[in-house]
Protein backbone atom coordinates (compact mmCIF):
# COMPACT_ATOMS: atom_id res chain seq x y z
CA UNK A 1 0.00 0.00 0.00
CA UNK A 2 1.28 3.42 -0.90
CA UNK A 3 0.62 5.54 2.18
CA UNK A 4 0.99 8.73 0.13
CA UNK A 5 -1.98 7.80 -2.09
CA UNK A 6 -5.09 9.29 -0.44
CA UNK A 7 -7.51 7.05 -2.35
CA UNK A 8 -5.74 3.94 -1.20
CA UNK A 9 -5.44 5.22 2.35
CA UNK A 10 -9.15 6.08 2.40
CA UNK A 11 -10.15 2.73 1.01
CA UNK A 12 -7.93 0.89 3.45
CA UNK A 13 -9.31 2.88 6.35
CA UNK A 14 -12.89 2.28 5.25
CA UNK A 15 -12.26 -1.41 4.70
CA UNK A 16 -9.58 -2.47 7.20
CA UNK A 17 -10.11 -6.10 6.26
CA UNK A 18 -8.80 -5.29 2.77
CA UNK A 19 -5.62 -3.57 3.94
CA UNK A 20 -2.33 -5.44 3.58
CA UNK A 21 -1.55 -4.17 7.06
CA UNK A 22 -3.18 -5.75 10.06
CA UNK A 23 -3.16 -8.71 12.42
CA UNK A 24 -3.32 -11.30 9.61
CA UNK A 25 0.14 -10.27 8.39
CA UNK A 26 1.49 -9.37 11.82
CA UNK A 27 0.59 -12.77 13.31
CA UNK A 28 2.16 -14.80 10.50
CA UNK A 29 5.33 -12.74 10.36
CA UNK A 30 5.40 -12.78 14.16
CA UNK A 31 5.59 -16.59 14.21
CA UNK A 32 8.67 -16.57 11.97
CA UNK A 33 10.21 -13.67 13.89
CA UNK A 34 9.54 -15.33 17.25
CA UNK A 35 11.20 -18.53 16.02
CA UNK A 36 14.27 -16.59 14.86
CA UNK A 37 14.46 -14.74 18.19
CA UNK A 38 14.17 -18.00 20.12
CA UNK A 39 16.98 -19.62 18.10
CA UNK A 40 19.10 -16.51 18.66
CA UNK A 41 18.39 -16.56 22.38
CA UNK A 42 19.22 -20.23 22.97
CA UNK A 43 22.37 -20.27 20.83
CA UNK A 44 23.47 -16.94 22.32
CA UNK A 45 23.15 -18.35 25.84
CA UNK A 46 25.29 -21.33 24.84
CA UNK A 47 27.99 -19.07 23.40
CA UNK A 48 28.01 -16.88 26.50
CA UNK A 49 28.14 -19.86 28.87
CA UNK A 50 31.01 -21.45 26.93
CA UNK A 51 33.05 -18.27 27.31
CA UNK A 52 31.92 -17.50 30.88
CA UNK A 53 30.85 -20.91 32.21
CA UNK A 54 28.61 -21.12 35.30
CA UNK A 55 29.68 -23.82 37.74
CA UNK A 56 26.87 -26.13 36.61
CA UNK A 57 27.48 -25.78 32.87
CA UNK A 58 29.26 -28.51 30.90
CA UNK A 59 30.02 -28.14 27.18
CA UNK A 60 30.99 -31.36 25.35
CA UNK A 61 34.32 -31.86 23.60
CA UNK A 62 32.63 -33.72 20.74
CA UNK A 63 31.25 -33.44 18.12
CA UNK A 64 33.93 -31.01 17.01
CA UNK A 65 31.50 -29.09 14.76
CA UNK A 66 28.84 -28.36 17.39
CA UNK A 67 29.91 -24.80 18.24
CA UNK A 68 30.33 -24.11 14.53
CA UNK A 69 26.68 -25.12 14.09
CA UNK A 70 25.21 -23.27 17.08
CA UNK A 71 27.06 -19.99 16.52
CA UNK A 72 26.41 -20.10 12.79
CA UNK A 73 22.71 -20.58 13.55
CA UNK A 74 22.89 -17.66 16.00
CA UNK A 75 24.19 -15.22 13.41
CA UNK A 76 22.10 -16.51 10.48
CA UNK A 77 18.84 -16.39 12.46
CA UNK A 78 19.68 -12.92 13.77
CA UNK A 79 20.36 -11.54 10.29
CA UNK A 80 17.24 -13.26 8.90
CA UNK A 81 15.22 -11.55 11.64
CA UNK A 82 16.06 -8.07 10.32
CA UNK A 83 13.61 -8.02 7.35
CA UNK A 84 11.02 -9.82 9.49
CA UNK A 85 11.22 -7.05 12.10
CA UNK A 86 10.80 -4.41 9.40
CA UNK A 87 7.73 -6.11 7.92
CA UNK A 88 6.27 -6.74 11.37
CA UNK A 89 6.67 -3.07 12.34
CA UNK A 90 5.24 -1.96 8.98
CA UNK A 91 2.18 -4.15 9.46
CA UNK A 92 1.30 -2.71 12.87
CA UNK A 93 2.85 0.74 12.94
CA UNK A 94 -0.43 2.73 12.61
CA UNK A 95 -1.54 1.17 15.91
CA UNK A 96 1.78 1.99 17.56
CA UNK A 97 1.05 5.70 17.23
CA UNK A 98 -2.57 5.72 18.27
CA UNK A 99 -3.51 8.08 21.07
CA UNK A 100 -2.82 6.43 24.41
CA UNK A 101 -6.00 5.59 26.29
CA UNK A 102 -5.15 3.64 29.45
CA UNK A 103 -7.94 1.15 30.15
CA UNK A 104 -6.79 -1.69 32.41
CA UNK A 105 -3.74 -3.50 33.82
CA UNK A 106 -3.91 -5.75 30.75
CA UNK A 107 -3.63 -2.68 28.53
CA UNK A 108 -0.52 -1.52 30.42
CA UNK A 109 1.00 -5.01 30.09
CA UNK A 110 0.35 -5.00 26.35
CA UNK A 111 1.76 -1.51 25.74
CA UNK A 112 4.72 -2.06 28.05
CA UNK A 113 5.63 -5.41 26.50
CA UNK A 114 5.49 -3.89 23.00
CA UNK A 115 7.79 -1.02 23.99
CA UNK A 116 10.29 -3.36 25.63
CA UNK A 117 10.09 -5.90 22.84
CA UNK A 118 10.63 -3.41 20.02
CA UNK A 119 13.39 -1.57 21.84
CA UNK A 120 15.30 -4.67 22.97
CA UNK A 121 15.03 -6.47 19.63
CA UNK A 122 16.24 -3.41 17.72
CA UNK A 123 19.12 -3.08 20.19
CA UNK A 124 20.08 -6.75 19.84
CA UNK A 125 19.93 -6.76 16.05
CA UNK A 126 21.79 -3.47 15.54
CA UNK A 127 24.58 -4.27 17.99
CA UNK A 128 24.79 -7.84 16.70
CA UNK A 129 25.25 -6.64 13.12
CA UNK A 130 27.92 -4.20 14.29
CA UNK A 131 29.70 -7.02 16.13
CA UNK A 132 29.71 -9.18 12.99
CA UNK A 133 31.53 -6.32 11.24
CA UNK A 134 33.73 -5.76 14.33
CA UNK A 135 32.51 -2.16 14.53
CA UNK A 136 32.05 -0.85 18.07
CA UNK A 137 31.00 2.84 18.14
CA UNK A 138 29.68 2.54 21.72
CA UNK A 139 31.50 2.62 25.07
CA UNK A 140 29.69 -0.24 26.81
CA UNK A 141 31.04 -3.82 26.87
CA UNK A 142 29.24 -5.56 24.03
CA UNK A 143 29.09 -9.20 25.34
CA UNK A 144 27.62 -8.20 28.71
CA UNK A 145 25.12 -5.73 27.24
CA UNK A 146 24.07 -8.12 24.46
CA UNK A 147 23.63 -10.97 26.97
CA UNK A 148 21.58 -8.89 29.44
CA UNK A 149 19.33 -7.40 26.76
CA UNK A 150 18.61 -10.89 25.41
CA UNK A 151 16.73 -11.66 28.63
CA UNK A 152 14.75 -8.43 28.29
CA UNK A 153 13.80 -9.35 24.72
CA UNK A 154 12.75 -12.92 25.49
CA UNK A 155 10.82 -11.82 28.60
CA UNK A 156 8.99 -9.07 26.71
CA UNK A 157 8.17 -11.52 23.93
CA UNK A 158 6.71 -14.00 26.42
CA UNK A 159 4.50 -11.32 28.01
CA UNK A 160 3.45 -10.01 24.60
CA UNK A 161 2.47 -13.49 23.41
CA UNK A 162 0.51 -14.19 26.59
CA UNK A 163 -1.43 -10.93 26.28
CA UNK A 164 -2.04 -11.13 22.52
CA UNK A 165 -2.67 -14.87 22.17
CA UNK A 166 -6.46 -14.53 21.56
CA UNK A 167 -5.82 -11.89 18.87
CA UNK A 168 -3.12 -14.07 17.27
CA UNK A 169 -5.39 -17.12 17.17
CA UNK A 170 -8.19 -15.14 15.60
CA UNK A 171 -5.86 -13.60 13.00
CA UNK A 172 -4.37 -16.97 12.04
CA UNK A 173 -7.86 -18.39 11.59
CA UNK A 174 -8.61 -15.80 8.91
CA UNK A 175 -7.24 -16.23 5.36
CA UNK A 176 -3.89 -14.62 4.67
CA UNK A 177 -4.95 -13.17 1.34
CA UNK A 178 -6.59 -9.74 0.97
CA UNK A 179 -10.23 -9.89 -0.12
CA UNK A 180 -10.87 -8.14 -3.46
CA UNK A 181 -11.93 -4.51 -3.33
CA UNK A 182 -14.57 -3.65 -5.95
CA UNK A 183 -14.31 0.07 -5.27
CA UNK A 184 -12.26 2.70 -7.10
CA UNK A 185 -9.62 2.77 -4.39
CA UNK A 186 -8.58 -0.85 -4.94
CA UNK A 187 -5.70 -1.94 -2.72
CA UNK A 188 -2.70 -2.57 -4.92
CA UNK A 189 -0.67 -4.82 -2.59
CA UNK A 190 -2.08 -8.05 -1.24
CA UNK A 191 -1.27 -9.61 2.10
CA UNK A 192 0.20 -12.60 0.28
CA UNK A 193 2.56 -10.26 -1.55
CA UNK A 194 3.65 -8.71 1.75
CA UNK A 195 4.18 -12.14 3.31
CA UNK A 196 6.04 -13.32 0.23
CA UNK A 197 8.32 -10.29 0.46
CA UNK A 198 8.94 -11.05 4.15
CA UNK A 199 9.90 -14.69 3.46
CA UNK A 200 12.05 -13.71 0.49
CA UNK A 201 13.78 -10.96 2.46
CA UNK A 202 14.54 -13.31 5.34
CA UNK A 203 15.90 -15.96 2.95
CA UNK A 204 18.12 -13.47 1.10
CA UNK A 205 19.40 -12.02 4.38
CA UNK A 206 20.21 -15.50 5.69
CA UNK A 207 22.01 -16.49 2.48
CA UNK A 208 24.03 -13.28 2.55
CA UNK A 209 25.88 -14.48 5.68
CA UNK A 210 25.32 -18.26 5.82
CA UNK A 211 28.37 -18.84 3.63
CA UNK A 212 30.55 -17.88 6.60
CA UNK A 213 29.52 -21.19 8.15
CA UNK A 214 28.35 -23.38 5.24
CA UNK A 215 31.18 -23.73 2.68
CA UNK A 216 29.01 -24.56 -0.36
CA UNK A 217 27.02 -21.33 0.21
CA UNK A 218 30.06 -19.05 0.15
CA UNK A 219 29.20 -17.93 -3.36
CA UNK A 220 26.10 -16.21 -1.91
CA UNK A 221 27.76 -14.70 1.18
CA UNK A 222 27.83 -11.18 -0.25
CA UNK A 223 27.51 -9.45 3.12
CA UNK A 224 29.74 -11.83 5.08
CA UNK A 225 32.90 -10.03 6.24
CA UNK A 226 34.81 -13.32 6.46
CA UNK A 227 34.06 -16.27 4.21
CA UNK A 228 37.29 -18.25 3.78
CA UNK A 229 39.99 -15.77 2.79
CA UNK A 230 43.10 -15.30 4.89
CA UNK A 231 46.60 -16.64 5.42
CA UNK A 232 46.76 -20.40 4.73
CA UNK A 233 43.09 -20.35 3.70
CA UNK A 234 41.73 -19.45 7.14
CA UNK A 235 40.33 -16.00 8.12
CA UNK A 236 42.02 -13.93 10.81
CA UNK A 237 40.22 -11.69 13.31
CA UNK A 238 43.27 -10.26 15.08
CA UNK A 239 46.67 -9.98 13.46
CA UNK A 240 50.04 -10.17 15.22
CA UNK A 241 50.57 -6.47 14.55
CA UNK A 242 47.21 -5.59 16.13
CA UNK A 243 48.07 -7.74 19.15
CA UNK A 244 51.52 -6.12 19.44
CA UNK A 245 53.38 -9.45 19.34
CA UNK A 246 55.02 -9.40 15.90
CA UNK A 247 58.49 -8.90 17.38
CA UNK A 248 58.28 -11.09 20.48
CA UNK A 249 56.63 -14.00 18.64
CA UNK A 250 59.47 -14.15 16.10
CA UNK A 251 62.29 -13.56 18.61
CA UNK A 252 65.07 -16.21 18.68
CA UNK A 253 64.84 -16.36 22.46
CA UNK A 254 61.19 -17.47 22.48
CA UNK A 255 60.30 -20.10 25.08
CA UNK A 256 56.99 -21.78 25.93
CA UNK A 257 56.68 -22.38 29.67
CA UNK A 258 54.68 -25.42 30.80
CA UNK A 259 53.98 -25.65 34.54
CA UNK A 260 52.08 -27.82 37.02
CA UNK A 261 52.50 -26.97 40.67
CA UNK A 262 56.21 -26.62 41.48
CA UNK A 263 57.29 -28.36 38.27
CA UNK A 264 57.91 -26.46 35.08
CA UNK A 265 59.71 -26.80 31.75
CA UNK A 266 60.61 -24.47 28.93
CA UNK A 267 60.43 -25.40 25.26
CA UNK A 268 61.82 -23.71 22.17
CA UNK A 269 59.84 -24.04 18.97
CA UNK A 270 62.51 -26.44 17.67
CA UNK A 271 62.05 -28.65 20.74
CA UNK A 272 58.27 -28.64 20.22
CA UNK A 273 58.78 -29.60 16.58
CA UNK A 274 61.07 -32.47 17.63
CA UNK A 275 58.39 -34.02 19.87
CA UNK A 276 55.96 -36.64 18.50
CA UNK A 277 53.53 -34.78 16.21
CA UNK A 278 49.78 -35.32 15.96
CA UNK A 279 47.23 -34.16 13.41
CA UNK A 280 43.57 -33.16 13.65
CA UNK A 281 40.93 -31.82 11.28
CA UNK A 282 39.19 -29.17 13.35
CA UNK A 283 37.07 -26.16 12.41
CA UNK A 284 37.85 -22.81 13.90
CA UNK A 285 34.63 -20.94 14.64
CA UNK A 286 34.31 -17.35 15.78
CA UNK A 287 31.59 -15.60 17.75
CA UNK A 288 30.98 -13.32 14.74
CA UNK A 289 29.55 -16.35 12.95
CA UNK A 290 32.32 -17.31 10.53
CA UNK A 291 33.99 -20.68 10.63
CA UNK A 292 36.49 -22.60 8.54
CA UNK A 293 37.62 -26.21 8.49
CA UNK A 294 41.37 -26.69 8.71
CA UNK A 295 44.04 -29.35 9.06
CA UNK A 296 46.24 -28.75 12.11
CA UNK A 297 49.39 -30.47 13.30
CA UNK A 298 51.50 -30.10 16.41
CA UNK A 299 52.01 -31.56 19.86
CA UNK A 300 49.10 -33.02 21.79
CA UNK A 301 48.50 -30.84 24.82
CA UNK A 302 48.22 -33.89 27.08
CA UNK A 303 51.67 -35.09 25.93
CA UNK A 304 53.13 -31.68 26.71
CA UNK A 305 51.47 -31.64 30.13
CA UNK A 306 52.79 -35.13 30.88
CA UNK A 307 56.30 -33.67 30.89
CA UNK A 308 55.43 -31.80 34.11
CA UNK A 309 53.44 -34.62 35.72
CA UNK A 310 49.91 -33.63 34.76
CA UNK A 311 47.32 -35.43 36.91
CA UNK A 312 44.17 -33.73 35.69
CA UNK A 313 42.51 -30.37 36.16
CA UNK A 314 41.74 -27.29 34.14
CA UNK A 315 44.56 -25.62 32.25
CA UNK A 316 45.24 -21.90 31.81
CA UNK A 317 46.87 -20.76 28.58
CA UNK A 318 48.44 -17.30 28.29
CA UNK A 319 49.42 -15.39 25.17
CA UNK A 320 52.41 -13.16 24.48
CA UNK A 321 49.86 -10.33 24.29
CA UNK A 322 50.35 -7.90 27.15
CA UNK A 323 46.73 -6.78 27.40
CA UNK A 324 43.26 -7.58 26.17
CA UNK A 325 40.31 -9.56 27.41
CA UNK A 326 41.29 -12.70 25.50
CA UNK A 327 45.05 -12.76 26.09
CA UNK A 328 44.40 -15.93 28.08
CA UNK A 329 41.84 -18.69 28.36
CA UNK A 330 40.98 -21.57 30.66
CA UNK A 331 40.65 -25.00 29.08
CA UNK A 332 38.44 -27.43 31.05
CA UNK A 333 40.07 -30.75 31.96
CA UNK A 334 38.09 -32.89 29.46
CA UNK A 335 39.34 -30.69 26.61
CA UNK A 336 42.92 -30.73 27.92
CA UNK A 337 42.94 -34.52 27.99
CA UNK A 338 41.36 -35.00 24.55
CA UNK A 339 43.59 -36.43 21.83
CA UNK A 340 42.45 -33.78 19.33
CA UNK A 341 43.54 -30.84 21.48
CA UNK A 342 46.83 -29.61 20.04
CA UNK A 343 49.48 -27.02 20.59
CA UNK A 344 49.49 -26.31 16.87
CA UNK A 345 52.71 -25.67 14.99
CA UNK A 346 51.40 -26.03 11.43
CA UNK A 347 48.21 -25.25 9.55
CA UNK A 348 47.09 -26.88 6.30
CA UNK A 349 50.51 -28.44 5.78
CA UNK A 350 52.55 -25.25 6.30
CA UNK A 351 54.32 -23.80 9.34
CA UNK A 352 51.91 -21.65 11.32
CA UNK A 353 51.60 -18.13 9.93
CA UNK A 354 52.44 -15.32 12.33
CA UNK A 355 48.86 -14.03 12.18
CA UNK A 356 47.56 -17.51 13.04
CA UNK A 357 49.60 -17.71 16.23
CA UNK A 358 53.23 -18.53 15.38
CA UNK A 359 55.26 -19.90 17.06
CA UNK A 360 52.44 -21.99 18.56
CA UNK A 361 48.80 -21.76 19.47
CA UNK A 362 45.99 -23.74 21.04
CA UNK A 363 43.48 -25.52 18.84
CA UNK A 364 40.86 -27.59 20.65
CA UNK A 365 37.60 -29.20 19.50
CA UNK A 366 34.28 -27.41 19.79
CA UNK A 367 35.55 -24.09 21.16
CA UNK A 368 34.99 -20.43 20.16
CA UNK A 369 37.87 -18.89 18.27
CA UNK A 370 38.44 -16.26 20.98
CA UNK A 371 39.35 -19.10 23.35
CA UNK A 372 41.80 -20.73 20.91
CA UNK A 373 44.69 -18.71 22.36
CA UNK A 374 47.37 -17.64 19.89
CA UNK A 375 51.07 -16.77 20.39
CA UNK A 376 51.33 -18.94 23.49
CA UNK A 377 53.82 -18.00 26.20
CA UNK A 378 52.66 -20.11 29.15
CA UNK A 379 50.57 -23.22 29.85
CA UNK A 380 49.79 -23.83 33.50
CA UNK A 381 47.64 -26.35 35.31
CA UNK A 382 45.12 -24.53 37.47
CA UNK A 383 45.43 -25.14 41.20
Amino acid sequence: MNSTDPTVETAASAHPGRSPRGPEVAARVGIALGTAILVCFVTGLLSHWIQHPPTWFRWPVHPVWLYRLTQGAHVVSGVAAVPLVLVKLWSVYPRLFQKLRPRSPLWFAERGSIALLVGSVLFELSTGLANIAQYYPWKFFFPAAHYAMAYVAIGAMAVHLAVKLPVIREALARPADTPPDPGPGRVRVSRRAVLGAAWAGAAVAALSVAGQTVPFLRWAALLAPRSGHGPQGVPVNRTAAEAGVATTAAAPGYRLVVAAGDRSREFTRAELTAMPQAEANLPIACVEGWSAAAHWSGVRLRDLLDTVGYRGGDVRLTSLEQSGLYRGSVLPAPFAADRDTLIALALNGEPLDLDHGYPCRLIAPNRPGVLQTKWLSRIEVSA
